[in-house]
């Protein structure tokens, strides 16, 4: 029996949550954005208005300004976005237990189960839940109903806003096969290229392709991509706190002033491993290796990476590997404009305790204390919002911009 799969996309999430504060701006060309005064100024969001205008997600603000002058620009807040993606996933959780974030704003179901619970099936699940969102959250939402968690992807990007749509056996030759090939998921701009070279425009293209030709063109990714392209894909609906553990936590971030002199340099590191050690804490995971990677003004970027032991989830210890990178491999008289800081070769807490006997009794009283101090703070934060408390570097005097990076990467499952 094939499963029943949603794929829900929440409309233009950044900015409808922001309406739904700001009703009267609702009919008005309106994108969220960072600073626009600062050179990280893109735009994150915009609501259907300004679609209209043409105005692309990671584009310039002046950019956008240029299609549409009149464009309302609205700041971020990431903790209500964050707040209202945890509602949205609670309703989905009253019809299945097997719910798969893919981001803060999309999500797979796997209804199999629970449908006759509804006395309905995937595509009346669906509208059952665009409903519900409008008039409990007053979002919308898009769904694609199929029969694998690809095909649904592809539902919900087929038509929007707040629609429905459904890819089955009997109709994805007509819907999928014509759609660009950069439209199936996985498939990026590389990949786009090599397939055009070839004459793969489309996922139909792909789809007729042997699959030991794509191994070839794409290796390993080429089998995986011709078994979505002919809607071979099995892979299940894993819940949250199923999920594999993931292989690297980091954080990226763009300065809105340059990074010169040693000071400054450690100010902005210790920004970026406070956020790396909070969420290794969370995952209850510590790093073995400490990757740093440093882009100039000219866009010139290096990656330098280095073990660090004992292995660890605490920042203190972490910017101190990092700061020891950037030492050693950049002259500090050159302006750093980006830096990322990457924990990787992760394993569970336990495993890397017993290598607290290389300390003395005092470094390990140390430690413990600064293990105390930052598990403190995460539970301030936990309660109040990440922003409730800051670590005591340049960050309150207005140096710094928030993040445009933090990313974690998991295993494939």
């Amino acid at each position: 029996m094939d499963r029943t799969i949603l794929h829900c996309d929440l409309n233009s999430f950044f900015a409808s949550v922001e309406l739904l504060d700001r009703p009267d701006l609702w009919d008005k060309p309106v994108a969220v954005a960072g600073d626009p005064e600062a050179r990280h100024g893109i735009i994150l969001a915009k609501n259907e208005a300004a679609k209209a205008y043409q105005i692309k997600t990671a584009e310039t603000v002046w950019q956008a300004r240029r299609k549409c002058p009149d464009l309302v620009l609205l700041p971020p807040h990431h903790e209500k976005y964050r707040e209202y993606s945890k509602k949205v996933n609670l309703i989905y959780s009253q019809y299945t237990d097997l719910v798969e974030p893919f981001s803060i704003d999309e999500s797979w179901l796997d209804v199999t189960g629970s449908m006759h619970l509804f006395g309905t099936d995937g595509k009346g699940i669906a509208d059952q839940l665009r409903q519900r969102l409008k008039d409990e959250l007053g979002l919308s939402i898009s769904v694609g109903v199929s029969f694998n968690k690809v095909f649904a992807k592809l539902g919900s990007d087929y038509k929007k806003p707040d629609a429905t749509t459904v890819i089955s056996r009997e109709n994805y030759q007509q819907i999928v096969w014509p759609l660009p090939v950069t439209e199936l998921l996985f498939v990026g701009r590389t990949a786009a290229r090599m397939l055009e070279k070839y004459g793969i425009n489309t996922i139909g293209d792909l789809a007729a392709l042997p699959e030991h030709q794509l191994v070839k063109l794409l290796g390993k990714q080429g089998s995986k991509l011709s078994a979505y392209a002919r809607g071979l894909d099995n892979s299940p609906v894993i819940p949250a706190d199923q999920m594999p553990p993931p292989k690297s936590v980091g954080n990226g971030m763009t300065f809105r002033e340059n990074l010169i002199e040693l000071e400054r340099v450690r100010s902005g590191l210790e920004l970026l491993t406070d956020a790396v050690a909070a969420r290794l804490r969370q995952e209850e995971l510590l790093c073995t290796v400490v990757q740093v990677t440093i882009r100039d003004t000219n866009f010139k970027t290096i990656t330098r990476q280095k073990p660090i032991a004992p292995a660890t989830n605490l920042a203190r210890e972490i910017t101190g590997t990092a700061l020891e990178l950037v030492k050693s491999s950049w002259n500090l008289n050159t302006p750093i404009r980006m830096l990322t800081v990457t924990a990787q070769n992760l394993i569970p807490e336990g495993e890397g305790s017993e290598q607290l006997d290389i300390f003395g009794e005092s470094e390990k009283g140390d430690r413990a204390r600064v293990e105390k101090l930052e598990r403190t703070m995460d539970a301030i934060r936990a309660r109040y919002g990440q922003k409730s408390i800051n670590i005591g570097t340049l960050s309150n005097d207005g140096q710094f911009i928030e993040p445009i990076r933090d990313h974690i990467s998991f295993k494939d499952h």
